[in-house]
């Protein structure tokens, strides 16, 4: 297994068990229980844990595809530097979901203003989290970019020329 299909491996759960950590905590709050917060909380952490090693099998993943065709250094950047932005809203929102544990289980007063703290860090996760695997999407699925009217499947000699006039 190489790094770029290590990075294909881990590199979703940090964007789904975000949205799904995010939708568990709404649901905490509203049903006022611990225990689907925590839920949440160990969603985060382990969505953080899975950052961390996108980004380590990333630089390698790059090394691998940044030549291919229709790829280039450009696109992988902007990928590079949404996932790095995500990662740090990861891990401090992983930090926020060890205090609010913490604050449940020993059933502290400030348990629901840690919530809600780490309900606004998700949010941004979220959008993050959006970014990150949309640009990582268009890395190699060249039909989804904003700048592809034609896919090189569909029409391979309008997109020679298209890309032609890039140049």
């Amino acid at each position: 297994m190489n790094d770029a299909h290590l990075h294909l491996v881990v590199n979703h759960f940090p964007i789904i068990g975000t949205i799904f950590g995010f939708g568990i905590l709404v649901v905490g709050l509203l049903l006022k229980n611990n225990s689907v917060k925590n839920t949440a909380y160990v969603l985060f952490i382990i969505a953080a844990v899975f950052g961390f090693l996108s980004i380590t099998t990333g630089e390698g993943a790059e090394e691998m595809v940044e030549d291919f065709p229709g790829i280039g250094k450009a696109i992988i950047h902007e990928h590079e530097e949404v996932a790095e932005k995500l990662a740090l809203v990861l891990y401090a929102l992983a930090l926020t979901s060890v205090f609010g544990i913490y604050t449940n289980l020993k059933n502290k007063t400030k348990a629901n203003v840690v919530s809600y703290i780490a309900l606004g860090i998700a949010l941004i996760a979220v959008y993050f989290a959006q970014q990150t695997g949309t640009t990582g999407g268009e890395i190699r699925h060249t039909e989804i970019r904003n700048d592809s009217a034609v896919s090189p499947i569909g029409n391979k000699d309008a997109f020679i020329e298209k890309e032609k006039d890039k140049d």
